[in-house]
């Protein structure tokens, strides 16, 4: 048996034209309410997405202008722009709908009515719901495709062998929908590897929706996550979708999880337990089919230990983890992605800068890159936006960061290796917290992890 859709709400006066008309299209359909009083209608709005109102012209105050039926499709347009309205008149008011559909009504149909011509009506303003629908998520879906195509950066460039074991393990694990948590410094491209693996996963053709959770406010958190409706807080104009809402179908990027307070953590839990969201000001959930991708730069595991971040929340998000390497941990990338960047620039500026001198290059390895790829790519725009030759010199590149740590005196990376400048470094950190790992990883820009692997390599 073919199952029954669509909502639809029946607001009339006429109480045996309610039960008549529900008697007959709760066969039809899936959902029939009825309501007496068109003050219950933004309530009930509010409460439910119905997919046709079928609304009456004249009520008890009114019984002949119809201005009450105009003002209360005036209000229904208003709560809800995307309303589909079937007005009920009678057949000498036909003039009177004719000018309410100009107002925003969709359809209008007389009473008496015929059983199956107004089944016929309501399943024709059922399939303009269902269009309008399709259409509003499509502009949004095609404004966050536009925003990704538009990214010169889309593809991962990496030729190293962590790079390569990356590869593989996106491989592996874009093909299933368990959950990611990607963790690596800043700049290292946690992102870049979202998309990689939303890409090559069967959900590739749906939405991939980004979140930033460090760069969103305690107040703002369940209205960009979960959505709002209209009037819901002062600033909520119009009903608006959320990040979960948008990313139905295809994957959600939540970035820089380790940010969110525990409040925030426990809300966002329940959400992901439950697989529904309710937008801000609605009693209403809507059912959510997401591949879930979080990232952080931060200590989650510590903080677990430290109760700042829930145990129950980093299980359900880290079904596979992917540890981006720093770019001093890939220095064999370098040359790969300098050149990349040399490219782009050059053909930004319109600077005929073709190549990046030995000595520039020697230089670059010799840089800690504490700023990572990001880093890397604003050196690279900045030595072609100064050069006046079309081969990048050492003198082009200007690094803050070139001389690191004092101990004993002053330390210079031109006349030490990287190695000795790191092992310095790390040395002085731990010295500064009492060899606290947590803390001293965390002022290093390193995780726990990685700081545990240079503390071996350096046996210290």
């Amino acid at each position: 048996m073919e199952q029954k859709q669509g909502k639809i709400l029946i607001v009339d006066d006429n109480e045996d034209l309610l039960k008549a008309a529900k008697m007959h299209l709760k066969r039809h359909f899936a959902q029939v309410d009825i309501e007496k009083n068109p003050e219950a209608l933004p309530a009930l709005m509010n409460n439910e997405d119905y997919d046709v109102i079928l609304l009456d012209m004249n009520f008890t105050k009114d019984v002949s202008s119809g201005s009450e039926g105009y003002y209360w499709l005036e209000r229904i347009l208003q709560q809800d722009p995307s309303a589909v309205v079937v007005l009920i008149t009678a057949y000498g008011d036909i003039q009177m709908a004719v000018k309410a559909i100009k107002a925003g009504a969709t359809d209008f149909v007389l009473k008496p009515w015929e059983n199956e011509k107004l089944q016929a009506t309501l399943y024709s303003a059922m399939r303009l719901r269902e269009s309008r629908d399709v259409i509003e998520t499509l502009k949004i879906k095609n404004q966050e495709i536009n925003q990704v195509l538009n990214d010169r950066y889309s593809e991962i460039i990496g030729q190293s062998a962590t790079m390569q074991k990356i590869f593989s393990t996106i491989d592996r694990v874009a093909k299933t929908d368990a959950n990611v948590l990607i963790l690596g410094e800043n700049g290292t491209g946690k992102e870049l590897i979202a998309r990689a693996i939303h890409r090559n996963s069967s959900r590739k053709n749906e939405n991939f929706a980004s979140v930033d959770l460090g760069s969103i406010t305690e107040t703002l958190f369940e209205s960009e996550l979960f959505g709002h409706k209209k009037g819901s807080f002062t600033d909520a104009k119009e009903d608006r979708a959320g990040r979960f809402e948008l990313a139905n179908n295809g994957t959600l990027f939540l970035d820089e999880i380790g940010n969110l307070s525990m409040p925030l953590q426990a809300k966002l839990l329940t959400v992901l337990q439950n697989r529904k969201v309710s937008r801000v000001g609605s009693n209403k959930d809507t059912p959510i089919d997401i591949r879930l991708i979080c990232a952080t730069n931060m200590p989650l595991y510590d903080m677990v230990k430290e109760n700042r971040f829930r145990q129950d929340l980093l299980y359900r998000i880290n079904t596979i983890e992917i540890e981006i390497p720093a770019l001093r941990e890939r220095f064999e990338d370098i040359p790969l992605l300098a050149n990349h960047f040399l490219k782009h620039y050059a053909a930004k500026y319109d600077k005929p800068v073709t190549k990046i001198s030995e000595g520039a290059m020697s230089r670059m390895h010799k840089h800690p890159w504490p700023g990572n790829i990001r880093e890397l790519q604003h050196a690279i725009e900045r030595a072609i936006i100064l050069s006046s030759s079309n081969v990048l010199q050492p003198e082009d590149f200007n690094f803050t960061t070139a001389s690191a740590a004092k101990e004993d005196g002053q330390l210079s990376l031109e006349q030490y290796n990287l190695e000795e400048v790191e092992k310095l470094l790390i040395r002085k950190v731990l010295k500064k917290y009492n060899g606290n790992i947590t803390q001293a990883a965390s002022e290093l820009g390193l995780t726990r992890s990685s700081l545990y692997r240079r503390l071996e390599k350096y046996g210290l």
